[in-house]
């Protein structure tokens, strides 16, 4: 499969994806760089905006099962990962045996995970990194491909555990939903609200997307490219000096925020159909890959400072190489 190809092959997705998702353009751009580079994605939005309906399209488009995990303060970890039952055979005989869990899946949506207590998201989170679960002392390992979309609610945060930092920096981007426009709020309204519901066919297998997957692990990172992401993340630290990095971050991102711009490079490469990754790849999937693994002092709270101001900041304080144009070798 060529660069070319995949392109073709993403475009096929996402023109299914507009079928039933209206609009969110840049939403379902992040979600797919996630799908190609095989990383999880964090959604934030308030509740009501399509983002079960983006995964189960996803999933439709991809003829892939897909689960659906409702994280609640009683939920256990056995819920999530799955448990040993005692199983009595015809013969009276009993044995244990597993019984997977909702995260035994190719796509997994976790639907408010900042609701499920810390014991259970550690189980998630431990899940997503390692691709594995250990149940009764066996691991077992998880289906490929296998991404998770897991969402939180930015404004009733009563009773919710919000995510510790070194757990948010095992998701490769952070997207925010954004309440959709007048225009397509209509849309939404004709397509759900009459006799007819639009549906997503599928374009593409399992084994397609795992071909996928590894063309974008393949495609090339020039020297001055992957030399601008790490001064992206250098940046981020205060001990570098930059004002307002100094003023509002106790923590800058950490070494997972270099992999993820690059990873995220070469997939937004491969969106686009190019062989190689440039500065522009970078630097678009920044903000995405960075937001959610800085860690902001109380200053930033009581001015009312959000993390796309710092990233931004830093971008401008970080210049691009001449060198770096789209498509630069």
């Amino acid at each position: 499969m060529t660069p070319e190809d995949c392109a073709e092959k993403v475009e096929a997705i996402r023109s299914e994806i507009g079928k039933v998702i209206v609009g969110q353009t840049d939403l379902v751009r992040d979600v797919l760089l996630c799908l190609l580079a095989e990383g999880h994605v964090l959604l934030e939005g308030v509740p009501g905006l399509g983002k079960t309906q983006l995964l189960k399209t996803l999933a439709d488009a991809m003829d892939m099962p897909w689960s659906r995990i409702q994280f609640t303060p009683d939920l256990m970890p056995a819920d999530i990962v799955g448990t040993q039952v005692l199983h009595q055979g015809e013969d009276g005989s009993r044995e244990f045996r597993f019984r997977q869990g909702p995260i035994s899946a190719n796509l997994v949506l976790a639907d408010e995970v900042n609701r499920a207590t810390p014991k259970t998201q550690a189980a998630m989170l431990e899940a997503m990194q390692e691709r594995a679960v250990t149940v009764g002392g066996e691991t077992r390992p998880l289906p490929r491909p296998f991404m998770v979309m897991a969402t939180q609610n930015p404004v009733e945060m009563e009773g919710t555990y919000p995510l510790p930092e070194a757990q948010l920096d095992r998701f490769l981007l952070k997207a925010l939903v954004p309440f959709p426009s007048a225009d397509d709020l209509m849309t939404v309204v004709e397509r759900t609200t009459g006799s007819v519901t639009a549906t997503a066919e599928a374009v593409c297998s399992a084994e397609e997307l795992r071909q996928m997957i590894a063309l974008t692990r393949e495609v090339p990172v020039p020297q001055h490219v992957m030399r601008h992401a790490v001064d992206l993340v250098v940046g981020s630290h205060p001990q570098q000096g930059q004002e307002l990095i100094g003023k509002y971050v106790r923590f800058g991102a950490s070494p997972r925020g270099v992999q993820a711009m690059i990873l995220a490079g070469k997939a937004n490469a491969i969106l686009d159909g190019r062989p190689n990754v440039s500065i522009d790849d970078v630097r678009t999937v920044a903000t995405a890959a960075l937001r959610h693994r800085l860690v902001l002092g109380y200053e930033a709270t009581a001015d009312g400072v959000e993390p796309d101001q710092l990233v931004k900041s830093i971008m401008e304080a970080v210049q691009a190489p001449t060198s770096g144009i789209r498509g630069a070798q």
